[in-house]
């Protein structure tokens, strides 16, 4: 068991729903955003810190065995304040893990490194990325970072290309790309669980029937996602009218984010 673990961009939507099923990992659980973080816990601290400040970060890894990194904007925007916490902030996050003790890193990287891969095609996680934009680019970024510190100082991360996760598939395009909080948890379990980990690219999608992505050769780690998308099929149906078959959310694994022009 790990003694202290950093969750970064705690006040978020995953960062909420993993805070109550990670406590099992470490006595102290230090959670972080560039916001206020509610309600701490007896076994909680919590850091407000700006991925921007370099001293900052430093000082927010010390004393850390783990690290589970959300942080960072999430979506597609500017170039300014994607660079200032996806590009920068990860920087500054990797050099403090670097001076301090080397702590396992679970990066949260996005369907949107793969954005544009076709749909109608599996692929596995040795594909070349084809970013569907400023946020995804950033995510290829952090995986290449990622790899680079574990070549030069042996850091070991988990980049975790994360589909859609949230309580349920809200439409199509999510019956393949659906990660379940419990399946996120169990993941994040076994990242921090196995004895070796490496560098390994795992693609954060539960165990959906129509899922774009192979995840063959990470299955050494033991990690078993058990809920499938494929229960909400009715349901979306239901809700949603199917896409056009040319449209962006049919053609291409990243869906909108393809069809958005890039920010100025």
């Amino acid at each position: 068991m790990m003694n202290r673990l950093l969750m970064t961009g705690a006040a978020g939507g995953l960062g909420t729903q993993m805070r109550t099923r990670l406590k099992h990992l470490a006595p102290t659980i230090r959670l972080s955003d560039i916001v206020e973080v509610t309600d701490p816990q007896a076994h909680e601290e919590v850091v407000t810190c700006d991925l921007g400040d370099k001293d900052a970060v430093e000082e927010l890894v010390k004393g850390c065995d783990g690290i589970v990194h959300f942080g960072g904007v999430a979506t597609e925007h500017p170039w300014d304040p994607i660079c200032n916490a996806n590009i920068s902030g990860l920087v500054y996050l990797y050099e403090a893990a670097r001076k301090h003790g080397h702590p396992r890193i679970m990066f949260a990287s996005s369907n949107h490194a793969v954005g544009f891969h076709p749909q109608n095609k599996v692929i596995d996680n040795t594909v070349y990325p084809q970013p569907d934009g400023l946020y995804g680019v950033s995510k290829v970024f952090g995986e290449a970072l990622a790899n680079a510190y574990h070549s030069k100082f042996g850091i070991e991360t988990a980049i975790v290309r994360i589909g859609s996760c949230f309580p349920k598939p809200t439409d199509h395009r999510m019956l393949s790309t659906w990660l379940s909080y419990d399946d996120l948890a169990g993941l994040i379990g076994r990242i921090f669980d196995v004895p070796r980990l490496g560098c390994p690219i795992i693609y954060g999608v539960s165990n959906n029937t129509a899922s774009f992505w192979d995840n063959r050769q990470v299955k050494w780690m033991g990690w078993q996602p058990k809920d499938n998308a494929e229960d909400y099929r009715a349901e979306v149906d239901a809700a949603k009218s199917k896409p056009a078959k040319d449209a962006p959310e049919v053609l291409w694994i990243g869906g909108a984010y393809t069809a958005d022009k890039i920010h100025e």
